[in-house]
């Protein structure tokens, strides 16, 4: 199984390969920028030997998570578009959001998921953790991280909506939940913990503080997280320092150095794919093996590191 985390800087682009060939696209980073980001997609395609894209899952309906899907349409064909459902957001640049991912469903057949739902991915399991605001109901362990956890404010945006999914190769277990917020990830994990342990974390929001409280990030005891953050995106310290902290953390691999974090609150150098002041596209790499181990590669230095 590989995973190719491409730099879009600060919004998703997430390209997932099974062991036969199919693949998983999660989001399309931003329009604009003359193809940027569907640019950087197509070549990740290239490198992984994909020629089109099977499963593009929008987590919501945000312009660095939608934005590129018209101009990556345009490179390569997408089969299958998946969602949470309409945008609850209502507002100019949502409604242009939407309809321009409504046109291209007369190209590409649509699923609208919900917690529960599997893709029906050749070689690995999908499984629908959250979408449209509602969260997945399976069995869990008590989470003692929950006592005293405070929620936030009801977010009433889209990202509240994310689709969330975890994806399962054999003992391999590699989690993504989009922009999903505060109250919505305590949801999957208080009082039970309804997702188990994962071996890979992509960061919740791009490493932002408005998600990812550790009764979620430590109930889950990621092996490696990858953030998506952007360099003036993201990577915020104290969302930094809670997945630092997460029990059976090996690494923290970030897709550029953060900004907001300076010198105490960024990675080591080696596992930043894009250094300050840097916009080259360099994409943090994955390959799994269905026994747990898995491999994770920075492009802009072709260092590797097993676990």
């Amino acid at each position: 199984m590989e995973i190719y985390f491409i730099d879009v800087e600060g919004g998703q682009a997430t390209l997932v390969k099974s062991p036969e060939g199919e693949s998983i696209l999660f989001d399309t980073g931003w329009p604009g920028f003359e193809n940027r980001d569907a640019n950087r997609i197509a070549a990740a395609a290239q490198k992984a030997g994909i020629s089109k894209i099977d499963y593009l899952v929008i987590t919501h309906f945000h312009t660095d998570h939608v934005g590129g899907l018209t101009q990556l349409a345009a490179k390569m064909p997408i089969a299958n578009l998946v969602d949470h459902g309409k945008t609850v957001e209502s507002n100019a640049n949502a409604d242009k959001l939407y309809a321009s991912y409504e046109a291209l469903t007369s190209k590409a057949k649509r699923i609208t998921v919900k917690p529960g739902d599997k893709l029906p991915v050749k070689g690995f399991q999908v499984e629908v953790l959250a979408a449209h605001g509602a969260g997945t109901k399976r069995a869990g362990k008590a989470n003692p991280l929950c006592a005293g956890v405070q929620k936030k404010e009801a977010d009433p945006t889209d990202n509240a909506q994310s689709v969330g999914m975890l994806i399962t190769y054999g003992k391999f277990r590699f989690l993504d939940l989009g922009d999903l917020t505060w109250n919505k990830e305590l949801d999957l994990v208080c009082p039970e913990n309804r997702i188990g342990k994962v071996n890979l974390y992509l960061t919740t929001h791009h490493g932002t503080d408005s998600s990812g409280p550790a009764a979620l990030v430590h109930a889950i005891a990621p092996t490696v997280a990858v953030m998506n953050n952007g360099e003036k995106k993201g990577g915020s310290p104290a969302a930094w320092k809670v997945i630092r902290q997460s029990p059976g953390l090996k690494d923290l691999w970030q897709l550029h150095y953060s900004a907001a974090g300076g010198t105490e609150s960024n990675t080591d150098e080696k596992l930043i794919a894009n250094l300050k002041g840097e916009d080259p596209g360099n994409h943090i790499s994955v390959s799994a093996q269905s026994n747990g181990k898995f491999t994770v590669t920075n492009a802009r230095t072709g260092l590797s590191k097993s676990y």
